[in-house]
């Protein structure tokens, strides 16, 4: 093997430090700096998407924030009107309620008076049933036979007791 050669040793030493120098100068102008400025330039990017990030973060914050107010104040405008429909359909109700009721009132007034009527037609016409009665009565059990002014002042007689 060659490079276990004792007189092969210093050409090998030169190559290599050559090679290595080649190599330091090459990594040293060429590779470092263009792997930094990637480095520092990936370091920025992150550094500006962090940045938009946080930026985001806290327009959505206020977003949902503005979005809560809204509705909350729409939640409270909803009950609000609800509350106003609420209280004009009572007021209409409570306005036909008393429409009806005074209409119903005027129809059992109406009726009692009818009813009155008809109990005092009916009343008047119970002395007369009552005297027509009294006379048949008398006819059938008596045999006598009694004018119909007789039987209704009897009748009117014993009403009065």
């Amino acid at each position: 093997m060659p490079q276990l050669k004792f007189q092969d040793f210093p050409p090998q030493l030169i190559w290599l430090a050559l090679v290595f120098i080649g190599l330091y100068l090459l990594m040293s102008r060429w590779l470092v700096p263009s792997i930094g400025s990637v480095l520092d330039a990936r370091s920025g990017r992150i550094s500006g998407d962090l940045a938009e990030a946080k930026r985001l973060k806290d327009e959505t914050a206020q977003a949902i924030s503005d979005y809560e107010k809204a509705l909350s104040d729409a939640r409270s405008k909803a009950g609000v009107m609800a509350q106003g429909e609420r209280d004009r359909l009572k007021a209409e109700i409570d306005a036909e309620r008393a429409k009806v009721e005074s209409q119903l009132s005027g129809r059992i007034a109406h009726a009692e008076e009818q009813i009155k009527a008809a109990k005092d037609t009916a009343m008047g016409q119970v002395h007369g049933i009552a005297g027509d009665t009294v006379e048949a009565l008398v006819q059938e059990l008596l045999g006598i036979k009694i004018e119909k002014h007789e039987a209704l002042a009897a009748v009117a007689a014993h009403a009065a007791k």
